[in-house]
């Protein structure tokens, strides 16, 4: 039976195993439904209309908005201002819960309950979860809150997944004695490994500090940017060492202990505790959400390298890795094609609970105050208002956090248990 055979029976196998853990399904399940609100949050709670029609014609607000917030579109200077529900429209569709999160009602300000007579023109308008001091809308916040927990989840541990990937890859696949360099190319990447770092890095904080406080797309351009750099630095260190592999004693090939260098990483960032880690980095630095993805992500890698890397200490040696070298393919397209792909499915199992984590993590940050912009409206956040608001606002952003992290945590015990062999009967 061929490799790709055995791989689809695999995951066939997984997929009934999964489908007898009637918990992890039904978790499956709403977070599938979550998600689909944390997309399209902006059409379910949004004070500006879906579509409206005026003088100039029929006009998309929502959809401008997101050009306008990537900063490859202006608003036009012909379109209403001020409060979008009180202008007049030949024609115009508004959302289900017609509030923004940053939307003011000053007329049920102070903790308007919602179990309570409101200051309300028609049961549409009605704040369904109340409001918080300044008038703003809970439910509102919660839906949009919706899409911060999983953009930190998701965005954090994707970070975390590709760092953790590469790094485990490397040291599994390599061990310690199977990376060899010539003594001439590491010479020059031990001379130029410190003025890597500097123009890769060092020099290019500031850069990384205003994209992060922008958006997260220019921050990845940047990051992307400084990931160039260093390959270029490792190909100059290649082609300045070609002349120098004539000198003799520069010619022979040096092990290079991937293995133990990527293992005393991990010891290292394990032993630190991420979270004063994580507080330490942003307390100091501006407020802003893509930073505390990109700390989570940089503080989260360590599980899914030691995943990966078990996993390839067992894959490297199999037949049909011996086959491709045998065939003279390149190190990086057996690692990438062939070894990678079939190595990686415990780390579904790490980042399912990574992502629970992440969202903790968000949370207790938002909670304290620390990282998150003062603007920005998150289910902490809620939840740390509630200790100066009556007892009914703190129940919605802590049974939503509880809700999500609790569905992640039984979809990770869902995977665990349908990827376990001793499962199979």
């Amino acid at each position: 039976m061929s490799t790709v055979e055995n791989k689809q029976d695999y995951w066939s196998y997984v997929k009934r195993q999964f489908k007898k853990n009637k918990r992890a399904v039904f978790s499956a399940w709403l977070v599938t439904i979550l998600l689909l609100i944390a997309i399209f949050a902006d059409f379910i709670a949004n004070e500006k209309p879906l579509v409206f029609k005026n003088e100039t014609g029929w006009h998309f607000p929502i959809i401008k908005n997101y050009g306008v917030q990537l900063g490859i579109a202006k608003w036009p200077t012909d379109w209403p201002s001020g409060r979008w529900n009180s202008n007049d429209y030949d024609q115009a569709f508004f959302a289900p819960i017609p509030y923004s999160p940053n939307t003011q009602d000053l007329n049920n300000a102070q903790y308007a309950s919602p179990f309570e007579t409101q200051d309300v023109a028609s049961i549409r308008w009605r704040h369904w979860l109340g409001t918080e001091v300044l008038g703003r809308d809970i439910l509102s916040t919660m839906i949009h809150g919706t899409r911060i927990a999983f953009m930190v989840g998701l965005v954090s541990m994707t970070l975390a997944t590709i760092i953790g990937i590469l790094l485990g890859a490397l040291a599994g696949y390599f061990g310690d004695d199977r990376l060899k360099f010539s003594r001439a190319t590491l010479l020059w990447i031990i001379l130029l490994i410190l003025p890597t770092y500097f123009y890769a890095f060092q020099s290019r904080m500031h850069l990384w500090s205003n994209a992060i406080s922008e958006s997260f797309l220019k921050f990845l351009f940047q990051l992307f940017v400084s990931v160039l750099i260093l390959f270029g630095f490792i190909f100059l260190a290649r082609t300045l060492s070609i002349p120098f592999k004539k000198i003799p004693w520069l010619q022979p090939k040096v092990n290079i202990p991937v293995d133990i260098i990527v293992q005393r990483m991990i010891e290292i960032s394990v032993s630190i505790p991420s979270l004063f880690l994580i507080i330490a980095i942003v307390a100091i630095a501006k407020p802003s959400i893509f930073l505390v993805m990109a700390v989570i992500g940089l503080t989260s890698w360590t599980e899914i390298a030691r995943f990966i890397r078990a996993e390839l200490l067992k894959v490297r040696s199999l037949e049909y890795i011996e086959a491709a070298r045998a065939l003279g393919f390149s190190q990086t397209r057996i690692i990438f094609k062939h070894a990678i792909p079939n190595a990686v499915s415990p780390v579904l199992i790490a980042v399912a609970f990574g992502i629970a984590s992440a969202i903790l993590i968000e949370s207790f940050l938002s909670f304290i105050g620390i990282g998150i912009p003062p603007e920005v409206l998150t289910w902490g956040k809620l939840l740390s208002l509630s200790r100066s608001a009556p007892w009914w606002f703190a129940i919605a952003p802590g049974f939503a956090i509880f809700l999500l992290v609790t569905l992640f945590n039984l979809l990770g015990e869902g995977l665990t248990d349908a990827m376990d062999p001793r499962q199979k009967k």
